[in-house]
């Protein structure tokens, strides 16, 4: 490792046993397939990299965002209990079910994120990584998108409140439209979401032409990306668009959302990435020498996901295992679990008569960018 960061890795030692139901596409326990991917690779005695356990944030934590009476209901739902007035909050719903633990699970996403926030602004670390944060679709007073409280939110909000400038970079394939909704008129924090198109994926937002709202009118960028979006067309769109603008915007802490829901075969979504696509942009992200507060985010195939997490982290630290085989070149058809040796994906490429439009789409996109946003940045 060329320039130790200290690392801090926060699990869910002791609450195990909180996950949803049977059968649910979200599973917390990608972050215990993550530490053994980990531990076998050898980062976990890495002397950089320390693992830490937080608790659920309080309530007065979570009032910061979140109504009163959503909470109370929220807590009731965690102890098994059903009232048909949940329903008018999301609760209960098939997306978000009720289930013993719910309370106390959701609370320690945010008890995480927001301890990995505090100890990256206290210069006690340079990364942080929760992989059972980043939901960002949950509202003030409502749940939906498998997500009850919005850790990502709370946490934006506690840092700009210290005074510092937040880049909140979202790669989730689903647009994070509780994020922007809550931080749609701050200038404090640069929302910035990379996600497939709401014209075909929930929650059928997150559109170009929402830059933000009065004081925050540019600090919301959306990429909404057409479906097959494969490795090459993400990346032109990442450096085109949301590396000029993160380097004009000069934060002081970058949150990255890195759900691994974007990998090709992902069961809820559409675009055709490898791991590669994210370990690139982790290694640009690392370059730019900022703190860096890492949520796990979405992510449908279990394996893939703690495998996408594993390697970004070490990307992030500098410290990817060298692989001999890493870089061999897979067939179209070939899906994102397919393997080129170490923890890499196969690489994939878009083919065939889709590709043109593809491309167009994408240089629309940039295009539209390039046009309205750009010059609010003096770019």
């Amino acid at each position: 490792m060329s320039t130790r960061r200290r690392v801090g890795l926060y699990g869910y030692e002791g609450y195990e046993d909180l996950t949803y139901p049977s059968g649910h596409p979200f599973r917390p326990e990608r972050a215990r397939m993550l530490l053994d991917i980990l531990r076998r690779e050898g980062f976990l005695s890495r002397p950089e990299v320390e693992q830490r356990t937080a608790s659920p944030a309080p309530r007065a934590v979570l009032e910061r965002f979140h109504q009163v009476e959503y909470l109370d209901l929220l807590e009731r739902a965690g102890r098994g209990e059903f009232s048909p007035e949940m329903l008018a909050y999301g609760i209960g719903s098939e997306d978000c079910p009720i289930f013993a633990g719910l309370f106390e699970l959701a609370s320690l996403a945010v008890g995480a994120t927001l301890a990995g926030a505090r100890a990256l602004a206290d210069k006690d670390l340079e990364v942080a990584f929760n992989p059972i944060g980043g939901f960002h679709h949950a509202g003030p007073a409502y749940a939906e998108g498998f997500c009850y409280l919005n850790d990502v939110v709370i946490a934006c909000r506690e840092l700009a409140d210290r005074g510092l400038k937040v880049a909140c970079l979202d790669l989730d394939v689903h647009h994070g439209n509780g994020t922007e909704e809550a931080l749609i008129a701050d200038p404090r924090v640069l929302t910035l979401s990379m996600h497939e198109s709401g014209k075909t994926l929930y929650p059928w937002g997150g559109f170009e032409t929402v830059l933000g709202v009065g004081p925050g009118t540019g600090y919301n960028v959306n990429l909404p990306l057409p479906e097959g979006t494969d490795d090459e067309q993400y990346q032109r769109v990442f450096d085109s668009i949301v590396m000029p603008l993160v380097d004009r915007f000069a934060p002081d802490l970058i949150l990255f959302e890195m759900g691994m829901d974007v990998l090709n075969g992902d069961p809820l979504a559409h675009l055709r990435l490898t791991n590669n696509a994210i370990a690139e942009i982790a290694e640009e992200l690392r370059k730019l020498d900022r703190p860096l507060l890492v949520l796990g985010g979405g992510g449908y195939h279990p394996a893939n996901t703690a495998r996408g997490w594993a390697l970004a982290l070490m990307v992030l630290c500098d410290a990817e295992p060298v692989d001999d085989f890493v870089g061999l070149v897979g067939g179209v058809f070939l899906g994102s679990e397919e393997r080129s040796g170490g923890l890499r994906d196969m690489k994939l490429y878009a083919g065939g008569p889709d590709r043109d439009s593809l491309v167009a789409e994408v240089d629309r996109l940039i295009e539209f960018h390039r046009e309205h946003l750009f010059p609010l940045f003096g770019l």
